[in-house]
């Protein structure tokens, strides 16, 4: 539930902060006092569009902030949303909503303090408040909303969820059917396309690791003759001698001998000897290796012109299918496994067909249940709401659910009962097919609520009428009867009393108040009978002050009323004063309290 409401520089409102409370909270105030404005501050926290005439005159911007309670439904479905946006809330329990509006008419959301878009703000606001008046924030407008709410108020969302899991089976099958059958024509180009990039890699019998070896290679055989030089050179240097030149072997001997002599007379040199003898094994080593390696050199421009054909052929195929001869060989399994898969979708198609021609039976009793239950339970709720209507004085209007079903040439064909509709239900509120009807997780109905509001008018869809007073009626009567269906924790009613006495602002206040046992419900009024079951009670009031500047402002306020101020405020609206006034008021406080026993126990 909103429990505190913040509001800087919105029209005529410069400071204020509200406190709000569980059960019934009613605003009373003159005409113009700004009550409305409150509810518009409200929507527009809940996402409603931002203008820059709604910044107070003089001010840069507008805030609004509004902090809310979450019981433990409305904060799993909260939660789930704020997950999906990354904005897990550090606080479980509680959210707080912010926005700013700017003079040149920039609008800033913000949930728990990070920006969000606009959007996001929407949707955490619809499943927080419902807002019916002035400023339509209404999930009974919205008609894809209908069949969830019928769903709920039935208690049909088990089922519901057997039917949406059916249906997901039911869709994935189509879908592959769909793949393996679309464009025969592609598909066979396709087999082509595979078949010949596996031949092309297939036949260049590659081998891990073989681009590097044949790189190695060709170095060698590119290079023969200098490596040749080199080796020779080399071997030459260490181990043959000439007449101006001594050999580096011949020469390390001569130096060991002469260590030797000296270790005859200086100990020290003894180390020395033996590391000049290994010295000289390891350069008699290396040049034995240079020798072998210098006889084994081939000079074979052939093999040179086959590895680099090889080479070349491995870099055109790279350039196709990978990087490496790794990703190439993946590349081939791959279309392989495709190809397998093209050449034996014959044989998948048929078992697909067969799995989908079941899954549509069981897809189609499900939903064939569904619709049965649903007609019924929409009979009840037709009842319902009429009998609701005529206590707010609407006698004679007419309320129904309209269950309609759309042929659809990809659709499924009907239940076998899909004519059998109750006695009762008018004929021309569904329409039957033999042709395929469409479906989708809800089943195979279109669900809409449909009103009559006056004698011999005909029925309309509820989401088409206009707003006012009437609608708000409307709505107060589907609440009292979907309110076990319905999530929304929040209720706000602008204009509910519109066109209406006491008499039925007292039942409409009885109502309002019996709505408090799922939800937290805000109204504005102008009837006291309507305002004396108010579990909390604000005032709103218009005054002038001085702005600093020498002129003066119009602002708006708000105060929580105690039983004493509660008292003259009511008086105030019953139109009497002194003690026949305060009279009125305890009376009308009495009144009320024992109605509320009555609607508590019942």
């Amino acid at each position: 539930m909103l429990t505190e409401l913040r509001v800087r520089d919105f029209a005529i409102i410069d400071v204020l902060d509200v406190e709000m409370g569980p059960g019934l909270n009613v605003l009373t105030g003159e005409t113009g006092a700004g009550k409305s404005i409150i509810v518009d501050s409200i929507a527009l926290l809940l996402g409603d569009r931002a203008e820059a005439n709604m910044v107070r005159a003089g001010a840069e911007r507008a805030l609004v902030e509004g902090v809310f309670t979450l019981d433990d439904e409305s904060r799993q479905l909260v939660e789930a949303l704020l997950a999906e946006q990354g904005l897990e809330s550090d606080e479980p329990g509680q959210l707080i909503l912010g926005r700013e509006v700017r003079a040149n008419g920039r609008s800033l959301c913000r949930v728990n303090g990070r920006s969000v878009s606009q959007s996001v703000l929407r949707d955490l606001g619809e499943l927080l408040v419902d807002v019916h008046g002035q400023s339509e924030h209404v999930s009974l407008l919205r008609v894809k909303e209908h069949i969830n709410l019928l769903d709920r108020y039935a208690g049909l969302w088990d089922l519901r969820q057997l039917v949406a899991a059916k249906y997901h089976e039911l869709r994935a099958v189509r879908r592959e059917i769909d793949q393996l059958t679309h464009n025969a024509r592609e598909r066979a180009r396709r087999v082509d396309m595979l078949k010949f990039q596996l031949e092309e890699i297939r036949s260049a019998k590659l081998k891990p690791n073989e681009e590097a070896t044949l790189q190695e290679e060709h170095s060698r055989l590119a290079n023969a003759e200098a490596l040749a030089a080199y080796a020779e050179e080399a071997y030459g240097l260490l181990y043959e001698s000439t007449r101006s030149q001594p050999a580096a072997v011949d020469q390390m001997a001569q130096a060991a001998r002469a260590i030797e002599h000296l270790a005859r007379f200086d100990k020290q040199f003894e180390e020395y000897g033996r590391q000049m003898a290994e010295a000289t094994a390891i350069v008699e080593e290396v040049a034995r290796s240079l020798r072998d390696y210098r006889e084994a050199i081939e000079f074979n421009p052939r093999r040179l012109e086959q590895v680099e054909g090889r080479l070349e052929l491995i870099k055109k195929l790279k350039r196709k299918y990978g990087d490496t001869i790794e990703a190439m060989l993946a590349f081939a399994d791959q279309a392989e496994a495709e190809l397998a898969q093209i050449e034996n979708s014959a044989e998948r198609i048929e078992q697909l067909q067969a799995s989908l021609a079941g899954l549509t039976r069981e897809y189609a009793a499900l939903a064939g249940e569904l619709s049965a239950r649903r007609r019924a339970a929409a009979i009840e709720l037709a009842r319902g709401v009429e009998a609701e209507l005529q206590d707010l004085r609407m006698a004679g209007a007419r309320f129904a659910v309209s269950i309609t079903h759309e042929p659809s040439d990809d659709g499924i064909d009907p239940p076998a009962d899909f004519g059998d509709i109750p006695a009762t239900w008018p004929e021309s509120e569904i329409q039957n097919s033999k042709s395929k009807i469409r479906y989708d997780v809800t089943g195979i109905d279109r669900v809409e609520f449909m009103i009559a509001p006056n004698v011999g008018e005909g029925l309309k869809p509820l989401a088409k009428i206009a707003s006012g007073g009437e609608t708000a009626r409307l709505m107060l009567a589907l609440k009292a009867v979907l309110s076990r269906a319905d999530r929304t924790p929040t209720l706000i009613f602008d204009e509910i009393d519109q066109g209406i006495g006491g008499r039925v602002g007292t039942i409409v206040g009885q109502k309002l108040w019996g709505l408090t046992g799922s939800h937290q419900v805000l109204c504005i009024t102008h009837l006291p009978q309507l305002a004396g079951f108010a579990d909390t009670h604000f005032k709103v009031e218009k005054a002038l002050r001085d702005d600093g500047a020498g002129a003066q402002r119009t602002v708006t306020s708000v105060r929580r009323l105690k039983r004493e101020d509660r008292l003259e405020e009511l008086a105030q609206m019953l139109g009497t004063s002194g003690k026949t006034g305060r009279h009125g008021a305890e009376q009308l406080l009495k009144e009320a309290a024992e109605l509320k026993a009555v609607v508590a126990k019942s």
